[in-house]
């Protein structure tokens, strides 16, 4: 075996709102018993305290130094990733749709962007991790060893949002994830962009093992 094959890599995945992220990055980490990073959970942390707070959402100064000041971590219980911050499980609490409409506010904002990033690198750095996000291969660790930026089409991540929750209409969710991708490609910090090393994957006719054998032949290519 060679020296890389040995090595616990840092497996990074980019892409859009709904693209399926967090479910490929999940499936991807238990395949190679690794840790799966949802660094999404950790700006919804700080979104979900904020409101819970009652922190005025259009002070990013303050929402900058509760970031600063706040302890996430992501534990593996028994093959569930639960988030935490400052000690409180907040795993169910940021999946509120409130909170995800917060979330990609707070993570526009420099100061917060920088109080997370640090915090993932000091996660991922001994490796063996599969870390997705929006800003992991351009900005988080522009030097791992695997990047992929997965994507589908707009109409494909706006009915895989209304399957997980038809609270929302389709046209209403269709107009929100419209909405966080021009937010997030706009904003001046980390905005959403492919890496130019990162190998591109639309999702978007492809079943969950399909992408998952396809980040796989990547995987084993570049050990």
């Amino acid at each position: 075996m060679t020296g890389l094959a040995k090595k616990r890599l840092i497996i990074a995945i980019d892409g859009p709102a709904g693209a399926g992220k967090s479910t490929t990055a999940r499936a991807l980490a238990r395949r190679l018993g690794y840790l799966y990073i949802d660094t999404g959970a950790m700006y919804r942390a700080i979104a979900c305290k904020a409101i819970s707070s009652g922190i005025n959402l259009d002070n990013p100064e303050e929402i900058g130094r509760l970031a600063a000041d706040s302890r996430i971590d992501l534990v593996d219980a028994a093959g569930q990733l639960k988030t935490l911050i400052d000690g409180v499980d907040v795993s169910r609490a940021i999946r509120d749709p409130q909170v995800t409409q917060v979330s990609s506010i707070v993570a526009a904002i420099p100061a917060v962007r920088r109080a997370l990033v640090a915090r993932q690198r000091e996660i991922g750095l001994a490796g063996g991790v599969v870390m997705e996000g929006r800003d992991i291969g351009t900005q988080v660790f522009p030097n791992a060893e695997v990047k992929f930026f997965l994507d589908a089409s707009v109409e494909t991540r706006s009915e895989r949002r209304f399957r997980q929750d038809d609270s929302r209409s389709l046209n209403e969710i269709r107009a929100q994830i419209e909405e966080r991708d021009s937010r997030d490609s706009k904003r001046s910090d980390s905005p959403l962009e492919r890496s130019d090393d990162a190998v591109y994957i639309d999702s978007s006719g492809l079943n969950l093992d399909e992408v998952i054998d396809t980040m796989l032949q990547t995987i084993n290519a570049r050990r």
